[in-house]
């Protein structure tokens, strides 16, 4: 990993803390690297592909629930640039699990479908944001709720 920038490094260190359980971080950064493996054979340069599958995966705009006057509405608002990487790699992982029906499924062929899907622009994450975003667009005349 000698040519990546702090960005990138943060980016992996993100994706093995995120799917790490019970400390098993040797575990998990060889299932991590099995995946970039299995898409450097495909795809080739695996560190922007899965910057750009990041990318495209982040939401813009968050719902939050605001009770006024014993109503509870859900108030669109802005997701820091910190978070939306966060939630990014959250809901890849988490549709990568969701993709694995059966234990005959490698882990890291899930996360591979599902990162390349991410790329691609659609899949279980992208639905998610997509919700989200339509949520917020829904919702938006209650924006003046927002006091955050």
């Amino acid at each position: 990993m000698g040519g990546l920038d702090s960005a990138q490094k943060d980016l992996i260190k993100k994706l093995v803390h995120f799917r790490m359980k019970a400390g098993q971080r040797s575990k998990v950064r060889a299932i991590v690297y099995q995946t970039f493996h299995r898409l450097a054979r495909t795809q080739g340069d695996v560190i922007k592909l899965m910057v750009d599958a990041v990318e495209n995966i982040k939401p813009i705009c968050k719902v939050e629930k605001v009770r006024v006057a014993g109503t509870i509405y859900d108030v669109p608002g802005i997701v820091a640039r910190e978070r939306q990487q966060t939630l990014a790699i959250r809901w890849i992982l988490e549709a990568a699990f969701k993709r694995r029906i059966n234990h005959r499924i490698s882990l890291e062929k899930c996360s591979f479908d599902e990162i390349l899907d991410a790329y691609k622009k659609r899949g279980i994450a992208r639905k998610k944001r997509e919700n989200l975003h339509g949520l917020a667009s829904a919702n938006r005349s209650f924006a003046h709720f927002r006091w955050w």
